[in-house]
C-alpha cells in the first residue's frame, strides 16, 4: 500500500511549502509509506501522476495539496480506477474542495484523511473539442461570461488572492455581448442567447461563486444554471450574489438537470475547474461514483 502526496508549492502564495512537511509527517504516522513529490510545474506533475497511475493498485492512495488546477490533474489521472483521491485545500479557491464537503482549513483536511474513510462521488466526463480529445471535471464547464472571466484571470501577471475574479469580472463585463448557444439537454435540442451557461458536477467556480448552488457530486445528474440575455447592469447587479448562491429566484436566471449536455455555439471556448480545456462543441456527461474520494463528511 502506497501513499502518493503531489504539493504544489506556490499554491496559496506559497502556503502549501510552509505546510508541505506538516502534512507529509501526519500521512507518514497515519500510512507509512509515503512517497512526497513537489512541482509548481503542469507538466511535471502530469508526468509525475502518469507514473504513479501506471504503477498504482487498489491499495494505494493520491494525496494532492495545491488549487484547484492540482486537484482537476490528480481527478484526470485516477478517474475510473480504484485509487483513492484526497485532497489537502491550499490554494487560492478550492472550489472542488468546497463543493463536496471538505473543511477548508489543512489541519481539519488531514483529520478527515488520515481516518481513511472512502466516498465514491461524481465526476462529469467532457469529450468533443477539448484538448486531450476527453477529460474529467470535478466542478463546472464554463463557455460563456463565466469562461471568460477564468481565461483573463488565469492570464493575470499579478493576482489578488480570491479578489482576482471578482476585479476581472467587473472589467471583462464592459465589453461582453451575450453568446449564441445551441444546445441539447438529455437529447432536448434549444437555441438562445445568453451571457453564460454552466454545467456543473459540483457547484462551485471563481474561488467560491455558487454558480451552480443545489449541484449534488452524489446524485447522478448534472446542474445547469442559464444566465439569459440581460444589460450589463443588471448581471452587473447579480454578481455579489453569486458568492451565497442566491439568485435561482431571478427571472432571467434558468436551472436545469440532466444526466447529459452538449454545447455548441459561436465564438466560444471552455473552462473547467479553472483551468482552458479547448472549444465548443462538447459534450458533457456525468458519471455516477467515477472516484474514490477521502475525507467526506
Amino acid at each position: 500500500m502506497t501513499s502518493c502526496l503531489l504539493v504544489n508549492p506556490a499554491a496559496g502564495g506559497g502556503r502549501a511549502a510552509r505546510l508541505a512537511p506538516w502534512v507529509a509527517a501526519q500521512l507518514q504516522r497515519a500510512f507509512h509509506d509515503v512517497d512526497v513529490v513537489h512541482t509548481a510545474h503542469f507538466q511535471d506533475a502530469d508526468d509525475a501522476l502518469a507514473r504513479f497511475a501506471a504503477s498504482s493498485d487498489e491499495s494505494d492512495r493520491l494525496v494532492v495539496m495545491g488549487g484547484d488546477g492540482m486537484v482537476h490533474l490528480g481527478l484526470n489521472h485516477v478517474a475510473g480506477t480504484p485509487v483513492r483521491l484526497a485532497i489537502v485545500p491550499s490554494g487560492t479557491g478550492n472550489d472542488f474542495a468546497s463543493s463536496v464537503g471538505l473543511p477548508s482549513r489543512v489541519g481539519a483536511a488531514m483529520d478527515r484523511i488520515v481516518t481513511d474513510r472512502t466516498t465514491p462521488v461524481d465526476l462529469a466526463e467532457v469529450t468533443g473539442g477539448v484538448h486531450s480529445g476527453h477529460c474529467w471535471v470535478g466542478c463546472v464547464v464554463s463557455t460563456g461570461y463565466d469562461a471568460v472571466v477564468n481565461r483573463r484571470t488565469n492570464q493575470m501577471t499579478t493576482k489578488f488572492g480570491p479578489l482576482s475574479y471578482g476585479w476581472v469580472a467587473l472589467s471583462a463585463l464592459a465589453e461582453f455581448s451575450p453568446k449564441h448557444y445551441r444546445i441539447s439537454v438529455d437529447g432536448h435540442d434549444r437555441e438562445l442567447d445568453a451571457m453564460l451557461i454552466a454545467v456543473g458536477n459540483g457547484g462551485h467556480f471563481g474561488g467560491g461563486m455558487r454558480i451552480c448552488p443545489y449541484a449534488s457530486v452524489v446524485d447522478g445528474l448534472l446542474d445547469i444554471t442559464i444566465i439569459h440575455t440581460v444589460p450589463r447592469r443588471t448581471l452587473l447587479r447579480c454578481l455579489p450574489f453569486l458568492y451565497a448562491g442566491r439568485f435561482t429566484h431571478l427571472g432571467f436566471v434558468e436551472t436545469l438537470r440532466a444526466r447529459r449536455v452538449d454545447v455548441d455555439g459561436e465564438d466560444m471556448f471552455a473552462m473547467a475547474d479553472g483551468e482552458a480545456i479547448g472549444d465548443v462543441p462538447l459534450s458533457v456527461v456525468v458519471r455516477p461514483s467515477a472516484v474514490n474520494l477521502v475525507g467526506l463528511p
